[in-house]
């Protein structure tokens, strides 16, 4: 049997980084214990916004974000341990499943408006040859949500 791991966006398992009283879990996000029970090794990607501007930061938008000098090389020193992590566990014969990212994030969103850390994300996927796969936290999903948006999320993780 192969080990599978997935990339998650930091605050997934760590509600305390996001902007505070914006928090949608106590602590991490419920999905996190599906994936664990799944025997899904997590690889927990950093906050470029908690790293970059602290705990106590103001609201910011993706502009915000891609307007502050030096900001994407920011965010490609913190992401290129983690491309070398991941590109060694699948020379190793792990089943790279692909990264869950928040839906409307200025730096995490994948869909729609990509934010500025996941441009560089895929940016060096590209670089380094990882075909990555993707789904979002959906930006209504707080803890005990049960929609079909987040059965879509768990389906991503399922089917592989």
């Amino acid at each position: 049997m192969r080990k599978k791991i997935i990339l998650l966006s930091h605050c997934i398992l760590n509600q305390s980084s996001v902007i505070n009283d914006w928090e949608r879990a106590k602590g991490a996000f419920p999905i996190s214990k599906f994936i664990i029970e799944k025997e899904i090794g997590i690889i927990q990607l950093p906050c470029p916004e908690f790293l970059y501007l602290g705990i106590n930061r103001p609201p910011m938008d993706y502009d915000d974000y891609d307007k502050i000098p030096d900001y994407r090389n920011f965010c490609n020193s913190i992401l290129i341990t983690i491309i070398k992590q991941i590109k060694s566990y699948i020379d190793n014969g792990y089943d790279f499943l692909g990264v869950i990212g928040i839906n409307e994030s200025p730096n995490c969103s994948i869909s729609g408006k990509r934010g500025v850390f996941m441009e560089e994300y895929f940016k060096l996927c590209k670089e380094y040859s990882i075909n990555t796969d993707y789904s979002e936290i959906p930006t209504w999903y707080n803890e005990g949500s049960k929609d079909e948006s987040l059965e879509n999320l768990i389906k991503f993780i399922e089917r592989r």
